[in-house]
């Protein structure tokens, strides 16, 4: 019997979008015979959030932390990596304990063709530990294996303030990797927010 991960819907903590605009004051203690101009910065390209997700049921517990950083190359373009880290304990297997630290890095484009709207393409190469039980003689041997992701899908996004919002992803694996620890097409749902600074 192969136990393989399933797949998890997310819970989050920060994403996307931009910085409350500044402005500089004049200065009032000088007198000056001329107006003076006010000056706003330009919000930033830059963008952190991420996803922090968990599972618990019984004897089972999954807990992952993927942070972020996006760059916006123009208003409906960005980029962006970010990191990947999972640690599993299950303990479904009488007599056994399974222990997973899973990890990997991956790359990420979006276009927006509206604000709350976003096609996302990405690319993951995440390294899983895989376990095999075997019966007789009853116990648990792992295999670590990389596996490649090309995720393909997209999201909608809410503004909950001048730089935060939360969002829905929802993306499908399209290369199917046989150590993939995702059933065939099942959908990857992701639920978070963001900042921008």
């Amino acid at each position: 019997e192969v136990f393989n991960m399933k797949k998890i819907i997310m819970l989050v903590l920060l994403t996307v979008l931009v910085s409350y605009p500044q402005t500089t004051t004049p200065d009032t203690t000088k007198p000056s015979q001329q107006p003076q101009e006010v000056q706003q910065q330009q919000p930033s390209k830059w963008y952190y959030g991420g996803t922090i997700g968990f599972n618990f049921w019984g004897d089972y517990f999954y807990l992952s932390v993927n942070p972020l950083v996006g760059y916006q190359v123009s208003p409906k373009f960005s980029v962006g990596g970010k990191l990947q880290y999972a640690y599993i304990n299950d303990q479904r297997y009488e007599g056994l304990e399974l222990t997973s630290h899973n990890y990997g890095a991956g790359l990420f484009a979006r276009f927006r063709p509206i604000y709350q709207i976003y096609l996302h393409a990405e690319f993951d190469y995440a390294s899983y530990e895989n376990y095999t039980i075997y019966a007789n003689p009853y116990r648990a041997e792992s295999e670590r294996n990389w596996v490649p992701f090309l995720l393909l899908g997209g999201g909608l996004v809410q503004r909950v303030g001048p730089n935060a919002a939360v969002y829905v992803e929802v993306l499908f694996d399209v290369i199917q990797d046989e150590n993939s620890p995702y059933e065939d097409w099942d959908p990857i749902i992701s639920i978070g927010g963001g900042v921008g600074f």
